[in-house]
């Protein structure tokens, strides 16, 4: 094992103790050691690539790795309990959501230690302590104020961890000095702890992989996961992964990422809310491809459905599975607004079913019974998956497909919206919530991202509302004023100065209004817990 030890700058409790043991932090300095070095390298070929982009070379399929797309193999396999895979139901990991998760009428549970978790240090070793009850079937949670006592019903739901991207450190642990990657502090110790556990019982160690941009990341995670194999002696191919393509780079090496994760992944997915971030992030110099409303860019807009179709006809000609997006909406306890919110979800989900997607998520299990009686429809009785749906004979997606302008407006509703979504997300999450209901929709970090870069790019290109007003700084931070009362009004003046809305303001602020803008809001806003 390496000579190198884990510096751990949180506070220790007797429980955080039993994951953070030395058997355990020696194998996550193992693999810091080797992997951490290499982040810094990736991250920077980010930005290279990116300035290429700014300079005006659109992102294209890579004409260096033509024969892996043309090429005729596939992928490792796939897991018996991941074949059936049609409704998966995503949250953070907290201990009563991953109890209410487990429970619900879903086949997966996807907990998060990413967008619906701000990683404050007791969340992320509390998250741990969580997952590793879950796996072991010991989890319970008896609720102080509503005096209810919580349990899981069965095992069925199979259990996968979202870790978080390489582009987050984890500030509380460090090795010679560095901050190690959130990436291997979740994944290492979620490994460490239940893989055991997990393949005596028939499952696996299985993970989703966030926010990748090209092949050669890929390839890092598939190395850490072969480490991580080797170290214990278990067999390659044991880890298994779910790549989110949720990067506009990433969607033109959809081949190319699953050849390099071939030992190790079963799936791609939508992940559409970052996609139509990274959209924004990606093409923020093009003043011809600026988006609408966020509320405007729905699933059957020429660019995301050449996207959703070419992920699927790409996973099922590889023999992975091809997941749809996210169904952000809650439950509406007005009968005639939850019809309506049942009715979307239903229009949601059949356009990915139709497409060809073997499944699909939700964010509230209230939602999980629509979505299922919709993916059971179309995927049919007695088959796992819609894998036969191939979309062999769909003409071929090409690069303009994927990078088509989106009609729409923008309106001063749709700003003002933005304004007031992102500023309640900010305050929820740098309070420690990642995961917020605001306005019948279930916010992860990825709204906000959207939120902020999209009023970003509104200014930046001195574009019009569609009343005619010209979108400048001055006109955002006139909103901002008027909305922060609107705020106050919603929540209640007591919620309102006892919360930290002001700082969440100011963070809003200084990230729509600068010169550049920045990647992530996540990093800078990780300081403030």
């Amino acid at each position: 094992m390496s000579t190198s030890e884990l510096k751990f700058l949180g506070e220790m409790t007797p429980e955080y103790k039993e994951i953070f043991t030395p058997e355990a932090n020696a194998f996550v300095a193992e693999l810091a050691k080797a992997f951490a070095p290499r982040v810094g390298v990736l991250l920077k070929a980010r930005k290279v690539r990116q300035a290429e982009i700014d300079g005006g070379a659109l992102p294209d399929f890579l004409p260096e790795t033509k024969a892996i797309r043309e090429g005729d193999w596939s992928i490792k396999g796939i897991p018996s309990d991941l074949l059936d895979r049609r409704v998966e139901i995503t949250g953070p990991v907290d201990r009563k959501m991953i109890i209410n998760a487990l429970n619900a009428n879903v086949k997966v549970f996807m907990a998060d230690f990413e967008d619906s978790l701000a990683p404050s240090w007791d969340k992320v070793a509390q998250g741990q302590i969580n997952m590793r009850d879950a796996v072991n079937g010991t989890i319970t949670f008896d609720d102080p104020i509503k005096g209810k006592h919580y349990e899981v019903k069965d095992d069925s739901v199979v259990l996968i961890c979202r870790a978080r991207g390489l582009h987050l450190p984890e500030k509380n642990i460090t090795i010679d000095g560095q901050k190690v990657p959130g990436a291997i502090v979740d994944f290492g110790y979620y490994f460490f702890h239940n893989y055991k556990a997990l393949l005596a019982k028939g499952s696996g160690p299985y993970f989703y992989v966030p926010k990748l941009q090209s092949h050669k990341e890929a390839r890092w995670w598939a190395d850490l996961m072969d480490k991580a194999e080797d170290l214990v002696g278990i067999e390659r191919g044991t880890v298994k992964a779910t790549v989110l393509i949720e990067t506009l780079p990433a969607v033109f090496e959809m081949d190319e990422i699953l050849h390099e994760f071939r030992d190790h992944i079963v799936a791609l997915n939508c992940g559409r809310w970052d996609y139509i971030f990274s959209y924004i992030k990606t093409l923020k110099n093009f003043p011809d491809r600026v988006l609408p409303d966020r509320q405007a860019v729905t699933m059957n807009k020429p660019f995301l459905s050449a996207y959703s179709r070419l992920l699927i006809k790409t996973c099922h000609k590889r023999g992975a599975l091809a997941m749809g997006g996210m169904a952000a909406f809650i439950p509406s306890k007005d009968p005639e607004e939850n019809a309506a919110v049942l009715k979307r979800v239903i229009g949601d989900k059949t356009l990915e079913a139709q497409n060809g997607h073997d499944g699909t998520w939700v964010a509230h299990p209230g939602l999980a019974d629509t979505a299922m009686a919709v993916l059971d429809e179309y995927i049919g009785e007695g088959n796992a998956n819609q894998m036969s749906v191939s979309r062999a004979d769909d003409a071929e997606v090409t690069a303009a497909e994927l990078l088509e302008p989106c009609e729409g407006e923008r309106t001063e509703e749709g700003m003002r919206a933005n304004i007031r979504i992102a500023v309640q997300y900010l305050e929820a999450w740098i309070q420690g919530n990642g995961c917020v209901p605001i306005y019948g929709l279930m916010e992860d970090a990825a709204t906000a991202e959207i939120s902020r870069s999209s009023i970003w790019q509104w200014i930046h290109h001195g574009k019009d509302l569609s009343n005619g007003k010209k979108i400048t700084v001055e006109l955002f931070r006139e909103f901002m004023n008027e909305e922060m009362d609107t705020i106050k009004g919603e929540v209640g003046e007591e919620r309102f100065n006892a919360g930290r809305f002001d700082e969440a303001a100011k963070i809003m602020d200084r990230f729509t209004t600068s010169e550049e803008l920045v990647d992530f809001l996540t990093v800078p806003a990780y300081e403030y817990l």
